[in-house]
């Protein structure tokens, strides 16, 4: 019976080697794209890319949330909270379960 550090090497050397056959089969896609593309004259904006595809084009990430409610109250540790609906921050729930009001943390 095989232990842990046998079977542990086997596996990265399986890893390795199914590593090392998907660069070549990639390598191998490539070039059976590139010969294709040449023996139909298409050029990569045929195919969408470089921008002469009809795709339209992606949206913009969201950038950080920006709140634009203003700050209503200020935890002790300078953390903030315009008090709008959802869950309430952890320092909130912290503040309460320790017997404070809320109106101690009003700006």
């Amino acid at each position: 019976m095989a232990t842990y550090l046998e079977l542990k090497a086997q596996a990265e050397r399986l890893l390795a080697e199914a590593e090392q056959m998907r660069q070549k089969e990639t390598q191998q896609a490539i070039e059976d794209i590139k010969a294709k593309m040449k023996a139909f004259g298409l050029t990569p904006a045929d195919l969408g890319f470089a921008g002469g595809g009809t795709r339209a084009p992606r949206a913009k990430k969201a950038s950080a949330s920006k709140s634009t409610a203003p700050i209503k109250y200020r935890g002790p540790n300078g953390e903030t909270w315009s008090g709008g609906r959802g869950r309430k921050p952890q320092w909130v729930v912290q503040a309460l379960a320790a017997g404070k009001n809320i109106e101690e943390f009003r700006v």
